[in-house]
């Protein structure tokens, strides 16, 4: 089967399910390495109520080790050759920021959305390969790269207004490159180049990235601004991620990339409700 990204709204509320075919993500729970555990993993996803999956090949956790693109490639494809297999019409998004990587999924499996932790910027062909084959883009906010951003969180005028400047100017730019401002959704990196209390002033802040009007990606899940200030570990962390999870659905729609497919599904279910 090919993949395709036709069916998709991406205004709407969406799970979107972290498959990580690495031997190394930050929570035990989302590391799958051999094609049976990933196909397994993709198809409780999608039964969980997951719309999108996100395939990743290169762990971005902090001081994460470098991934060749070669073998990036060989994980991501795995990911990919599972999905297509399984023949469900779910969207598949792939989590890098490497061209030829995006490149390759799109010629042998279809149409895929390109999930980028660098917004264009560690890649400069990245934003030509997503105009050529007009694919959805996720764009993130971070400075530097996974083994270089913590130590990079000074903002002049604050963390949200920060982010806020930087999607006005680079979306400005994603655009002038091909990629049709209709695609593309913006995601404010939660955990990248943001101390802790930074990550919770984004949090409050998020009515001002919303104003800019394009479909939001929030990925708190399991992450270290819940475990750290509860002094417990990320496989403890389903019910903190749920609380933060909700103070964003409150305000509206957005795409939540998670460990936790049901309780997440479920939560876009009561907030539909409790917004009306």
């Amino acid at each position: 089967m090919m993949l395709s990204t036709n069916n998709i709204e991406l205004r709407h509320s969406h799970v979107m399910a972290i498959v990580n075919v690495t031997p190394d993500s930050f929570y035990s729970g989302s590391r799958s390495l051999s094609s049976l555990d990933v196909e397994h993993r993709i198809e409780r996803a999608i039964s969980e109520g997951a719309t999108i999956i996100d395939i990743g090949g290169y762990s971005t956790r902090p001081n994460a080790p470098e991934v060749s693109l070669e073998e990036e490639w060989l994980r991501v494809r795995c990911g990919l050759a599972a999905a297509a297999k399984i023949d469900s019409g779910v969207v598949v998004s792939i989590d890098s920021f490497r061209s030829e990587v995006i490149r390759r999924a799109v010629e042998e499996f279809g149409e895929v959305i390109v999930n980028d932790i660098s917004a264009g910027e560690q890649d400069a062909a990245m934003l030509g390969v997503v105009a050529k084959y007009d694919l959805p883009y996720i764009a993130m906010h971070m400075r530097g790269t996974p083994q270089t951003m913590q130590s990079m969180t000074e903002y002049k005028n604050g963390v949200v207004e920060g982010v806020v400047e930087y999607f006005k100017a680079r979306v400005e730019d994603i655009v002038a490159q091909g990629v049709k401002r209709e695609r593309i959704v913006l995601d404010p990196g939660f955990g990248f180049a943001k101390s802790m209390e930074q990550n919770y002033e984004l949090l409050r802040g998020l009515d001002q990235l919303r104003a800019l009007g394009y479909p939001i990606l929030i990925g708190l899940s399991r992450k270290s601004m819940i475990y750290k200030p509860l002094g417990i570990t990320p496989e403890e962390s389903l019910p903190g991620s749920l609380a933060l999870a909700w103070e964003v659905l409150r305000a509206g729609d957005a795409i939540l990339r998670v460990h936790d497919v049901r309780e997440s599904a479920q939560l876009i279910t009561l907030a539909k409700t409790y917004r009306g």
